[in-house]
Formats: C-alpha cells, structure tokens, sequence
C-alpha cells in the first residue's frame, strides 16, 4: 500500500489554466505577437515556464537567450501579481486529500512551477495539508527528469515500492515511470485519457474520490 502520494499541481490540485493562459497572452500582446484561446494552453503548458514561453513564439521569430531570459521575466512579474485571479480548486479535492491524510498518508507536490511560486500557492488554497512542496529550482533539470523527484523523495524518506505519483498528463506519467514509481493519471486535468494511456498510466481515476478509492481501498 502506498505510504506517500506525490500531486503534480497544475491541472492536477489546482485549475491554473486560465491564470497561466492570461499572463503568456499578457507577455505575447507586449511584443505584437497573436494571443491563444485558453483551451491551446493545456498543451502549451507542463513542462515550465521557460518551455511554455517558446511554444508561443511566433515562427520567423528567434527565440535567442536574450529574448528568452526577457520572455521570462515578463511572464514571472505578470503571473506572480495575477496568480490567483481565476484560480480554483478541483471540486472534491480539498474531502480527497483530508480522507488521505486522515489515514496516514504523506501528502507532496512536485510541480515544473518555479519553486518561489509553487509553495505559496499550495499554501494558499491547500494550508496545512502538504508535507512538502518542490517546485523548479535553477540548474536542475525538471520533470520527466526525475532529479527533483528524488530530492523531495529523500525529504520524505520515502521509498519507491511505497510512492504513488498523480498527475494530469504524460509529463507526469514519465516522471513516475523514469523515478521508478507507479502512476496515476487523473482526468479532471488539462489532458485525455487517450494521452495518459498512451503513456503507459498504471492508473486512472476520473473523479477526486475515485482517486481515495484506488488509494484507500
């Protein structure tokens, strides 16, 4: 049975999108370049800030370091002052996570949002409840990657037969995969069944109380 479940955040505890949508739009508008509909963002989105960026740079435009370091910036300052405009929580998810840590679990988020960003806004929706939050963290890789997960794993002092990883997208199921654990996708994210599959899901759950379910028994 699993001692330790790890959320991603995006998509997965919280509904960031519209948030996330409205700040890379805030920076493309600055430069002149097309804005996106929110829904092209639950593709854009899930392997960080400085990748998302690059997915919304036009084509003919180079991307140099400089630029990107710009983009960055930008984006950082808009969304840190707007993080929480349209923000919400899952339905269900704040009975989900106290059915878990009633039971023992130990609760962890592992998130490609910048680290500064990632545990203030756990916080503010989630108080109390998390053991750990790791966000992204200068010069280490970040999910697929597997280092960051060690590193809040080793936090945790949690072991790989007794950690369950969910989240919402095939970047988290490769996560689990490369670090070793199972995974669960879930379905009330920004992806499909069909991708989470395709990835190679140990587990979906569609529902918030399914996911206690699997969990629980």
């Amino acid at each position: 049975m699993y001692k330790h479940i790890i959320f991603d955040l995006d998509g997965t505890i919280l509904n960031t999108l519209e948030d996330l949508a409205s700040a890379t739009n805030w920076v493309c508008a600055r430069h002149g370049w097309p804005v996106h509909e929110v829904e092209e963002f639950k593709y854009f989105v899930g392997n960080g800030a400085p990748k998302l960026l690059s997915r919304v740079v036009p084509d003919g435009v180079e991307l140099t370091d400089e630029l990107h370091r710009q983009l960055l910036e930008e984006f950082t300052q808009r969304y840190n002052a707007h993080k929480e405009d349209k923000t919400t929580i899952y339905a269900g998810m704040p009975q989900t996570l106290k059915r878990l840590k009633e039971a023992g679990k130990t609760l962890a988020v592992l998130s490609n949002k910048p680290h500064g960003a990632a545990w203030p806004v756990v916080e503010r929706y989630y108080p109390g409840i998390f053991d750990a939050v790791q966000g992204a963290v200068d010069n280490l890789p970040v999910k697929p990657d597997p280092t960051l997960l060690y590193k809040l794993m080793g936090e945790l002092g949690a072991a790989a037969g007794d950690t369950l990883f969910v989240g919402d997208s095939n970047v988290d199921i490769r996560t689990a995969k490369n670090g070793g654990l199972t995974g669960c996708g879930v379905l009330w994210g920004f992806r499909t069944r069909a991708e989470l599959e395709a990835e190679g899901a140990d587990l979906i759950a569609e529902t918030p109380a399914e996911l206690a379910e699997l969990i629980l028994g």
